[in-house]
């Protein structure tokens, strides 16, 4: 059975009222700035049990008469096409994808921001764009000596010559596609903006993780020092807390490194700096909702032994360095787990031995583990899938799901038709089959109807995954693990 170790909708209640109180603390006006994914923020539900995946997003609507989002994307990323490795999406693209997705929430976009800007013709042709699609759109610029020329940054020249953001709402949410496109510094911008007006505003943040009143070594913090291992964040005590309070909370390294300057910025923008350490500026409430503290710990271990699969699969393909391979093993030993610890690993990889090929395992969400190998008719990652409906169903392994009457004409359209040399169906076209043939087959429309129990589960393979195997597993909401190889020696591999 899934357990549950974390509180959805305390949660919401609580951040929502923790959110109210800071923008009552600065007069009625606050920027918030948001780290991580507002929206399918599939991380923390998988290292907080219970913790749904757009929570972020629902305590945001909770909010909404109060709330407008400001969306900042760096014009060194629209130049250069940054593209979202989740996504697959480029960014300034990802900024339509986002507004699409508050508005169809419920939530009002009142604008968007190009920060770093220096004139550059793409830039310029993107924003027109926007423009010609009704969107407000505002320009801020490169600041010599940012952050650390303190005096020239708080001044006409610095933050003075950035256009201001016109905003109507108490609550003004600061988002961006992804890392690095400026929003603190957007947050800031405005402060001194609002402060030139003698409008009250402040500034907080909203950063889930690292989660600040865990302990430092705590499975779910170090399960985000996984998770940003390319980005060499650490996790750390922070200091300033520590001093101002007595008390031990944790942040990270980029945010307590910068806090000295930012006090400063605090002081030069309105005189006084709100806060005494950087996690006295963070809002975040997750730490409060953990119900179940030992079912949060084996998820996040889960989670870090997950993290190590996928540095091991992306050093293979060229998109990591050996670096953060070692990191997080070194993560793992401090954190006392191994592969051993997740026995669909031993489970998939004893099948490809004994096979001779391919294969794949499931730990379905009562521990059930099931096993799938390569055939002439099937991949490894179809094969597991079906034994899994099978298993859930009920039904014996025997059991063809699939009709040959469905089967057969899907393989000649894609060996005759597509020109394709492996006639084995993948996920997504084991799917379609198999719902053809629950039309008139109970069986079949049992396994079928089994699709919803798979959420959660785990699948390891013991290759690479392709491209469509590996979306359909997510879109079914399965986590996934390969072992660093490929089916075949090719250099390039769809």
């Amino acid at each position: 059975m899934f357990k549950v170790g974390f509180d959805n909708e305390k949660y919401l209640s609580m951040q929502s009222e923790h959110i109210k109180k800071r923008i009552a603390q600065f007069g009625g006006k606050l920027y918030l700035e948001f780290g991580g994914k507002l929206f399918d923020d599939f991380h923390a539900s998988r290292v907080l049990p219970g913790f749904k995946p757009d929570s972020k997003i629902n305590m945001l609507v909770q909010l909404k008469e109060e709330a407008e989002v400001v969306i900042v994307i760096s014009a060194t990323d629209i130049e250069k096409n940054r593209v979202r490795g989740d996504l697959g999406i480029t960014y300034d693209m990802d900024v339509l994808r986002l507004i699409d997705a508050f508005q169809g929430y419920g939530l009002y976009v009142g604008s968007v921001v190009i920060t770093q800007f220096s004139g550059q013709a793409s830039v310029i042709s993107y924003q027109t764009k926007l423009e010609n699609l009704g969107l407000k759109v505002y320009r801020h610029y490169n600041i010599d000596g940012y952050p650390y020329n303190i005096p020239f940054i708080v001044s006409d020249e610095g933050f003075g010559k950035n256009d201001y953001i016109e905003t109507s709402r108490s609550l003004i949410v600061i988002t961006a596609p992804g890392p690095g496109s400026g929003k603190m510094a957007t947050c800031l911008s405005q402060l001194y903006h609002e402060n030139k007006r003698g409008i009250k505003a402040g500034y907080a943040k909203y950063e889930t993780f690292p989660v600040w009143n865990l302990p430092l070594r705590h499975p779910v913090n170090v399960a985000y020092e996984a998770a940003t291992a390319d980005l060499n964040d650490v996790n750390m005590i922070d200091p300033f807390h520590l001093e101002a309070y007595g008390e031990t909370t944790v942040n990270y390294n980029r945010d307590v490194e910068v806090f000295p300057v930012l006090n400063t910025m605090f002081e030069k923008i309105s005189g006084q700096s709100p806060y005494k350490s950087p996690t006295d500026m963070g809002v975040n409430m997750a730490g409060n909702c953990i119900i179940d503290d030992e079912v949060v710990k084996k998820a996040a271990r889960d989670e870090i032994i997950r993290r190590y699969y996928k540095a091991l699969c992306e050093q293979r393909k060229g998109n990591v360095s050996q670096d953060v391979v070692y990191k997080i093993e070194l993560l793992m030993k401090q954190a006392e787990i191994s592969i051993s610890d997740r026995p669909i690993i031993r489970a998939a990889n004893v099948k490809a031995e004994e096979s001779n090929g391919p294969a794949a395992a499931i730990e379905l969400n009562d521990g059930t583990i099931v096993t799938g190998r390569t055939s002439d008719l099937l991949g490894a990652s179809s094969a597991v899938l079906l034994n899994a409906l099978k298993v859930l169903a009920g039904l014996d392994d025997e059991v063809k799901l699939i009709s040959p009457s469905v089967l057969e004409p899907v393989q000649d359209l894609k060996v005759t038709y597509f020109g394709s040399r492996n006639p084995r169906l993948h996920t997504d076209e084991v799917l379609l089959a198999l719902s053809i043939s629950a039309v008139n087959d109970e069986k079949a429309k049992a396994a079928m109807s089994q699709l919803h129990r798979l959420r959660g589960a785990d699948v390891h393979s013991s290759v690479i995954l392709s491209h469509t195997d590996e979306n359909v597993f997510r879109t079914l909401g399965v986590n996934i693990t390969c072992e660093p190889k490929y089916q075949t020696n090719k250099l390039y591999h769809k």
